[in-house]
């Protein structure tokens, strides 16, 4: 783990429309290659969360965003592509890495990671998580490199309300 870890305090999430404010301002400082593990109890809303994100990265709405906790990952065509996966049923590192998330990553897609955090070395360096609680529903931004703690700033700048 790296040196540079960063945490936001908590951010309310009281509404759907708030989860989706969160999306958007994460979309707009998304990068090819960004790394989001997206952390929380099942019910959190990581999904609504992704699937909002990938709207707002220009999705269109005849696309369906489900957990792919079957299939294990999905790539969507977003702008920059994504690249959604779901490691709830993998216990074993080999298998993670098996996966070809970092190979994904490598060629400029956006990893968002459900279940991820068991598993965030294999998803490379320099990540950022997304912790989604609930009562009250809320979130927390960790960041853990140079690149994450930018991206965690951009998201916290939008989302400051306005002086």
């Amino acid at each position: 783990m790296s040196s540079t870890r960063a945490f936001s305090s908590p951010l309310p999430l009281p509404t759907r429309r708030s989860t989706q404010h969160l999306a958007r301002a994460l979309a707009r400082a998304l990068q090819p290659g960004d790394a989001v593990i997206l952390s929380g109890a099942l019910g959190a809303g990581k999904t609504f969360l992704v699937r909002a994100l990938c709207r707002a990265l220009g999705l269109p709405p005849s696309e369906r965003v489900v957990s792919p906790t079957f299939t294990l990952i999905r790539e969507l065509p977003t702008t920059p592509p994504v690249a959604h996966a779901d490691l709830y049923r993998l216990t074993d590192a080999d298998d993670t890495r098996e996966l070809g998330l970092l190979e994904l990553r490598e060629r400029g897609m956006v990893l968002l990671v459900e279940w991820g955090e068991r598993h965030a070395e294999a998803l490379g360096p320099d990540r950022l998580t997304l912790r989604l609680e609930l009562g009250p529903r809320r979130a927390t931004l960790l960041a853990d490199g140079p690149r994450s703690d930018a991206l965690r700033a951009a998201v916290l700048q939008t989302l400051a309300p306005a002086p």
